[in-house]
């Protein structure tokens, strides 16, 4: 007998090293996986849509207002308009369900880039100031005597060398047509434009995406906590070290997509992409460092682990993906409309496990320690991909969709 499993074992290693000749290879872009588009999309269903759901919490989904162009974030400045903020730098504004095509007027001038788009953040007392801040890509213009970028290369589609561009975060003032006074109160090093939120401290924390990720002195891979003009707090981690920079609030992060105040604490939740797998929910600290790229819940997109799961000194997530959604934003649900859902985390998503098609809105439910207890994926079905979602004047839930023709979703109760 023992001399069977001998004979078995054996035949088991020896199978083990040989390659698996039924395994495909899978077509690569660079480092990147070629993804598969077996998916077809369908067109969005006139007539709202009724889901039941985990909680109870019977809804309605409709579109509640169509054309954008790859939209990025909104902001409800009213109880009748909502201002759209597309990735190409464009803001529009929705009166009652009507998105009017042409762009407000009084905005910065903003450009697209990379993944990242414009973003929206609403003084904490809008209501008395109509401040809106606005977080863009912004042209880097060159040093006075240096030269000019090269402009686009003509014939067999060149296209030249990029302009260089910078994250710039801007202030305006809302007059319910368009914006007036717009100025800038902070231009960060490079980059395109990040997320911004308001905490309950009253600072503003902005993202300042690059590579440097885990050197204090730069800005690159940091949040960032500014005044409302943009200045430095006394109280932030690095004022008065000369081992950092007084603007970094924490470092560590890798691609920035959406940051929210939680409606108790006032602590900025984060969320970031991971590589292939590993999307993450940070509740953000003074000075803590997040990690990236030394530690991280993901795979690279070629396949190894990218690193360690966690490690002495960098602080873990408090909430995860395996296989990743492409997180792409999070909101707190305060209202009375949906009751069920009174309390949780809502974050969308763009595609499931890399898989395009397969966009989703997560409910969370988190106890009153802030640990999570279930989540739950919404509107799988409609296969889009899900750009951002907030909280409406009205108690309702509103998602933007991200495509070249998208729409607006809004979610309510079914009875």
């Amino acid at each position: 007998m023992n001399g069977f499993f001998r004979l078995l074992a054996a035949a088991v290693l020896a199978a083990l090293a040989v390659p698996l000749a039924a395994q495909q290879e899978v077509p690569m872009r660079g480092n990147t996986p070629v993804a598969p588009q077996g998916i077809k999309i369908p067109p969005l269903p006139d007539a709202p849509v009724r889901y039941e759901t985990a909680e109870g919490q019977n809804i309605r989904v409709s579109v509640y207002a169509r054309g954008f162009q790859n939209p990025w974030s909104m902001a409800f400045v009213s109880d009748d308009t909502i201002l759209v903020a597309e990735r190409g730098g464009a803001i529009k504004a929705v009166r009652n369900g009507v998105v009017d095509p042409t762009p407000v007027p009084g905005a910065p001038v903003a450009i697209g880039a990379g993944l990242s788009g414009t973003d929206l953040a609403l003084h904490p007392d809008f209501e008395r100031n109509h401040a809106v801040y606005i977080s863009y890509t912004k042209p880097l213009a060159p040093p006075p005597g240096a030269a000019q970028p090269a402009a686009p290369a003509a014939g067999r589609g060149g296209r030249g060398a990029a302009p260089a561009t910078t994250l710039a975060v801007a202030v305006a003032i809302w007059d319910g047509k368009g914006f007036t006074g717009t100025r800038d109160i902070f231009v960060g090093e490079g980059g395109s434009g990040g997320p911004i939120a308001f905490g309950g401290d009253g600072m503003l924390y902005v993202a300042q995406g690059g590579g440097d990720t885990q050197n204090p002195k730069s800005l690159g891979g940091k949040i960032l906590r500014l005044t409302d003009e943009g200045k430095v707090p006394p109280d932030n981690p690095f004022v008065g070290r000369a081992d950092g920079r007084p603007e970094v609030f924490t470092m560590g992060h890798r691609t920035f997509l959406r940051m929210a105040k939680h409606p108790l604490t006032g602590a900025i939740w984060q969320i970031e992409n991971g590589p292939n797998g590993g999307d993450e929910v940070n509740i953000l600290t003074p000075g803590s460092n997040y990690g990236w790229p030394l530690v991280s819940l993901g795979r690279t997109y070629g396949g190894p682990w990218q690193g360690p799961f966690s490690k002495e000194g960098f602080r873990d997530p408090i909430i995860y993906w395996m296989p990743a959604i492409a997180v792409s934003s999070i909101t707190f649900y305060t209202g009375d409309r949906l009751p069920k859902w009174k309390g949780d985390v809502f974050v969308t998503g763009m595609r499931y496990g890399e898989i395009p098609g397969t966009g989703q809105l997560h409910r969370i439910l988190i106890n009153k320690n802030l640990e999570e207890l279930r989540r739950e994926p919404l509107l799988v079905d409609l296969r889009r991909r899900y750009r951002d979602v907030k909280q409406g004047r009205d108690g309702l839930l509103y998602l933007l969709t991200d495509e070249a023709d998208a729409v607006m979703l809004r979610i309510e109760p079914a009875e």
